[in-house]
């Protein structure tokens, strides 16, 4: 996970690596990479990447926001960006509150972030400060108790762009976990861990030839936790890497070739190899073919080490996870309003972290398991039949298979979805009411297929921009996580005002009790990856040069 290429990936556990500093309102785009990318993004790029983007504002605005929805639900937010000739800024703020829609299931979230964007003889200067505070009640999260659990994240970056081929970049991120078992007894049973990290890069895009540009760099990492139950522990990484680019525009079958290596350090003196290697051809301007292999890895999270309690226990000896990863597939696209793609993919996993156990009554243990396979097919299609109108469907199919657990149990591993469908459907009627629907059915691994419903409506046009979300209109008990249910039908209505009467930009709006799905709009393969973006994005400068050549092809 990243927000503007910087890492915020939580040492202490994964469960936090979504746990963002930055005020969704703050956000301007989410680009999403498919497939292994550890050879630019190193460890925890095991099977994809995403990263957080926010932009530097083009005018001078003010948008506030407020809404009410079911369980209690409030949100409050607020979005100031102002342009200067050299000097730009964006602050944003946002406060979202529940009593949840079980008991125990309250929540309520806070954070802030301020942004400077920087012209000087140095170049351009990118400078970002957030925070975050969520305490939520977390019933059924981690067994049958009357949990409750507080997070606190800081985070700051500085990203330093000397000229268009040259970046220099830090950032420095604090997470805070406190955790009671029994919510109205704190003292029975309680955790507390503080973790940080830090991280420094410099970077170079060489262009060699017309059709040939090299990106190379080197990284640094740190990270280290104190906690009551983990103990004190820190680890070191460095890095280096490089990526040759090749893309021919002139030739009677324009293709893409992209070949990369990356060599990380870790403490103790361990090494890891991560290369990568993709393609693509036009055999038309139509139809485009593309592939790509590439190598990922994940190092365990201190809880996977060294936590302890009568139901789980760490392992201080395992493995880093690995993957292979290859897919291929086609775009095709018939006529300006419509788009279709398929991808058929594999993945093969070494050494893959999970909790075993030999019965109900004993603890779970971490442990690597030795291989696991993964074969699955991507398809989607987007048609325009007006103007204002957009129709998308998608389809994802997983089959998955691994060498015996010799009777053991797994909690983890065997809780993926192996059929995935959605479709969406979105109109603007008469460019003053935009209306979007979305229908998901999700197939868990031996679990019965489950249907949710989302309906989205708002007034795009004006200072004042009404809307209304209701989810789950389908009022389907489901379980994203086993033992934890998902909300009921929730609506929830709010309005937002802007200082500006142009259209607003299509930020992610999501909540605990609320998920509003934007549109995914695909901008290519490029090399071993697959971008896309799940927020449409105003023009921007990239935030750093690794991303610099993902762009369509």
């Amino acid at each position: 996970m990243l927000v503007n290429g910087f890492r915020i990936n939580d040492a202490e556990t994964s469960h936090f690596n979504l746990d963002l500093p930055v005020p969704l309102k703050a956000l301007t785009g989410i680009e999403v990479l498919h497939g292994a990318g550890s050879t630019l993004y190193g460890s925890d790029a095991l099977a994809g990447v995403a990263d957080f983007i926010t932009a530097k504002p083009d005018a001078n605005t003010v948008t506030l926001r407020s809404g009410l929805g079911s369980f209690g639900e409030n949100q409050q937010g607020i979005v100031g960006e102002g342009v200067g000739r050299k000097f730009s800024e964006a602050v944003a703020g946002s406060r979202d509150f529940s009593t949840g829609f079980i008991a125990d299931r309250d929540y309520r979230t806070e954070n802030g972030s301020t942004e400077t964007w920087l012209a000087s003889s140095w170049g351009d200067t990118d400078i970002l400060l957030a925070g975050s505070d969520r305490p939520f009640g977390s019933a059924g999260f981690y067994g049958d108790y009357p949990s409750w659990e507080r997070t606190q994240g800081w985070f700051a970056s500085l990203d330093q762009h000397f000229d268009p081929k040259t970046e220099a970049a830090v950032a420095y991120r604090r997470h805070s976990d406190i955790f009671v078992l029994l919510r109205d007894d704190p003292s029975f049973y309680k955790n507390q861990h503080i973790d940080e990290s830090w991280e420094g890069a410099l970077r170079r895009k060489q262009p060699l030839t017309h059709d040939a540009t090299l990106y190379f760099g080197i990284e640094e990492d740190t990270d280290q936790i104190q906690s009551n139950n983990l103990g004190r522990h820190g680890r070191n990484r460095g890095a280096g890497y490089l990526e040759l680019d090749l893309a021919t525009s002139h030739m009677r079958l324009p293709f893409t070739l992209t070949a990369g290596l990356r060599e990380e350090v870790l403490s103790g003196g361990q090494h890891v190899l991560s290369p990568d290697l993709a393609g693509s051809l036009s055999l038309r301007p139509s139809l485009k073919l593309r592939s790509s292999a590439g190598y990922g890895f994940r190092l365990p999270t201190y809880t996977d080490l060294y936590y302890g309690d009568p139901t789980t226990i760490g392992n201080p000896n395992l493995k880093p996870e690995s993957a292979w990863n290859f897919d291929g597939g086609l775009d095709w696209y018939p006529s300006a309003r419509a788009t279709a793609s398929a991808t058929v993919f594999y993945s093969r996993q070494h050494d893959t972290i999970d909790y075993l156990r030999a019965a109900a009554t004993d603890p779970w243990q971490a442990s690597n398991l030795d291989t696991i396979r993964f074969t699955g097919v991507e398809t989607s299609l987007a048609f325009h039949p007006t103007a204002t109108q957009e129709v998308r469907l998608g389809l994802t199919a997983l089959a998955g298979a691994q060498n015996a657990l010799h009777g053991l149990q797994s909690e983890y591993i065997f809780n993926y979805p192996v059929n995935n469908a959605n479709f969406e459907w979105t109109d603007s009627l008469k460019r003053q009411l935009l209306v979007r629907t979305r229908v998901a059915v999700t197939e868990r691994y031996h679990q019965t297929p489950y249907p949710v419903w989302d309906l989205f409506f708002s007034r795009p046009t004006g200072r004042f921009h009404p809307y209304l979300q209701l989810t789950n209109l389908s009022n389907t008990g489901y379980q994203e996580i086993a033992g934890v249910p998902m909300p009921p039908p929730a609506p929830s209505p709010a309005v937002s005002k802007s200082s500006s009467a142009r259209p607003p930009v299509d930020r992610l709006a999501t909540s605990h009790t609320a998920h509003y799905h934007s549109p995914i709009h695909w901008s290519g393969t490029t090399g071993c990856s697959k971008w896309h973006n799940v927020i449409p994005q105003r023009s921007r400068h990239s935030p750093h040069l690794r991303r610099l050549h993902r762009k369509a092809n």
